[in-house]
């Protein structure tokens, strides 16, 4: 300031206090609104253009998140606060109010600058494989709380003239009243980082979480919630936190491996299990796939029959419809074009219950598209129920209203 006077004086003037403060904050503002001018109406509005006519994507992520905006108001604060140094006396009152004034402003265009180059670097990751398996939204979104935390204790104690120890040591004492408050972030960042490291979920993952009526594809892992489009296209929404302390399914595996798989029974009328007479057999061999099995089994069959020569069927080996039927759906799946033949194939018998016999058709079919499995599954199905009859048995059913009308008609007359 007492250069600025100096020069003032050999020009003739004679400049009290005030009118050189008066003067060196116009001439701080004018510097302040030409370097404004400069940056965001010729620099920064040619980079944009540039950028929109670009076909990089890089350019473009970074304009969308205003980063050179911010940084150009750091640069301001930067040149304002230069200035207060070197034009005002320090220690002074004017000088104190406009450097803290200048700090405050670079704290807070640095932070929100840092939050745009996470942002950028968030939006970068994108295009990396890698990034689709990592929680990244979540953890970027802990590091700019703790930055926000970080700047604001800085600011406070700019403010009140104290040093950021202070501040931070007094904290400790409010320690179990932020544990409460930020509780669920902190959850949240730790279920984030564990989710990641043990890789338990990731973008695009198919999620069933029944307690919390979740069904459907993962679209967001942030830092408190986690977000998933059910099959319906509701939006469900989970705390990160849960997916580590309760238990859900995830579907990526299956979608994965190429093959989902089939598991349901058919319930078969046990009054209808029963041998197969000579004739059924003969019937039942012209059937191309079970030939292999009808000509090994009758082989084996007689040879145990002639070693142990009687008439009474307790005593003698007989192939048995319900047999045979598994026989035969066991090749037909081994045969059918959209089951894959190098996973678990089976048909099995599980055990009676009152709804009949189960037998279950557990395979895996070669698609893992929802609507083509389910269609698979259909026609398989179909085909199971048309030809049980074949076999001579019948798939157990609860009596319904015309099965009761019947059994009443059959009576009134």
């Amino acid at each position: 300031m007492q250069e600025l006077i100096s020069a003032l004086k050999q020009y003739g003037f004679q400049p009290d206090h005030t009118t050189s403060l008066i003067v060196i904050f116009g001439i701080i503002f004018l510097t302040a609104l030409i370097v404004h001018v400069i940056l965001h109406r010729i620099v920064l509005r040619t980079f944009e253009k540039r950028a929109q006519a670009s076909t990089s994507l890089s350019l473009q992520i970074i304009t969308q998140n205003k980063l050179f905006h911010r940084l150009a108001f750091l640069l301001q604060g930067i040149i304002v606060n230069v200035q207060a140094v070197l034009w005002l006396q320090k220690g002074s009152d004017a000088a104190t109010i406009l450097t803290t004034c200048a700090q405050l402003w670079v704290m807070l265009y640095a932070l929100m600058s840092f939050f745009s180059l996470l942002d950028v670097v968030f939006g970068l990751s994108g295009r990396f494989t890698f990034a689709s398996q990592l929680p990244l939204k979540g953890i970027f979104q802990g590091v700019k709380l703790i930055a926000a935390i970080v700047v604001g204790i800085m600011m406070v104690s700019l403010l009140i003239g104290k040093s950021p120890a202070i501040l931070i040591s007094g904290l400790g004492a409010m320690a179990a009243v932020l544990m409460l408050v930020f509780k669920d972030p902190i959850l949240g960042l730790v279920a984030g980082i564990q989710l990641s490291a043990n890789s338990m979920l990731k973008l695009g993952d198919w999620l069933e979480m029944p307690k919390y009526g979740a069904d459907g594809a993962v679209i967001d892992i942030g830092l408190t919630t986690v977000k998933v489009r059910n099959w319906d296209n509701t939006i469900t929404t989970i705390p990160t936190y849960a997916l580590v302390s309760d238990a859900f399914k995830n579907w990526s595996g299956m979608s994965a491996s190429g093959g989902r798989r089939i598991k349901r029974s058919v319930n078969i009328d046990t009054t209808s299990i029963r041998f197969l007479s000579h004739e059924e057999q003969d019937k039942l061999l012209k059937a191309k796939l079970l030939q292999p099995y009808m000509a090994e089994r009758s082989k084996e069959i007689e040879e145990y029959n002639r070693q142990h020569a009687d008439d009474l069927v307790l005593n003698q080996r007989k192939m048995t419809n319900v047999g045979t039927f598994r026989a035969y759906l066991n090749e037909y799946l081994r045969n059918h074009p959209r089951i894959r033949k190098d996973m678990t194939l089976m048909v099995r018998q599980l055990a009676p219950e009152n709804d009949g016999l189960p037998i279950e058709i557990y395979a895996f079919t070669n698609t893992v598209a929802w609507a083509e499995y389910e269609s698979i599954q259909a026609d398989i199905f179909d085909h199971i129920f048309a030809v049980v009859e074949e076999f001579g048995l019948r798939i157990h059913q609860a009596p319904t209203g015309n099965d009761i009308r019947s059994l009443a008609g059959a009576f009134s007359r």
